[in-house]
C-alpha cells in the first residue's frame, strides 16, 4: 500500500490531553507499545488512550506545539503482530506532549536535561530513550507522574 511522503515512520496515542509519538525502527515495539497504552487505559491503568495513528504518522508545527495526524491511508489501522491489520477508533488529530524514542541504542542511567529533549519541524518536545527490548510502559508511568502530560 503506498503510503503519503509527507509521513514519518511513527505511531501515536493520545494519553489524556496529550499524544505519545512514538518513533523506532520498523520492527522496534511502535505498534506493541501502542496497544499496551490502549490496553492500560482499558484496564483503569490510564484514564484514557485513543490511537491517533500507527506505522505512518503527519506532523505539522503550529503555533509552538506540534501536532500529528494519521497517515490518510491508514487511519484507523493498527498493526498487531500475528493477527495482522486491525481498524479500531481513533482520533484524528492530537497535540504531541512526548516523544517516545525506541531507537536508543544505549539511554543514559542518569539522562541530561538535553537527553530529555528533541526537536522536531521546530518544536521542542519533552523526549524518553526506551532501550531495545526494554518494557517502556513503566518508564511512561514513571515519566508521567514527574511530567503530567495535561
Amino acid at each position: 500500500m503506498p503510503v503519503d511522503d509527507s509521513t514519518i515512520h511513527a505511531s501515536a496515542v493520545l494519553v489524556g490531553a496529550r499524544a505519545l509519538l512514538i518513533v523506532g525502527p520498523s520492527g522496534s515495539g511502535k505498534s506493541h507499545l501502542a496497544l499496551k497504552l490502549l490496553q492500560a487505559a482499558d484496564s483503569g491503568l490510564l484514564p484514557f488512550a485513543r490511537l491517533v495513528a500507527d506505522d505512518r504518522a503527519r506532523i505539522e508545527p503550529c503555533h509552538g506545539r506540534l501536532i500529528v495526524r494519521p497517515a490518510d491511508r491508514l487511519r484507523g489501522l493498527i498493526e498487531v503482530r500475528g493477527l495482522g491489520i486491525r481498524r479500531m477508533a481513533f482520533e484524528p488529530a492530537a497535540i504531541v506532549g512526548l516523544l517516545i524514542d525506541l531507537a536508543e541504542s544505549d539511554p543514559k542511567r542518569f539522562p541530561t536535561q538535553q537527553d530529555q529533549q528533541t526537536v522536531i519541524a521546530g518544536v521542542k518536545l519533552a523526549r524518553l530513550a526506551v532501550a531495545p527490548g526494554t518494557d517502556a510502559l513503566p518508564l511512561i508511568f514513571a515519566h508521567a507522574a514527574a511530567n503530567p502530560l495535561a
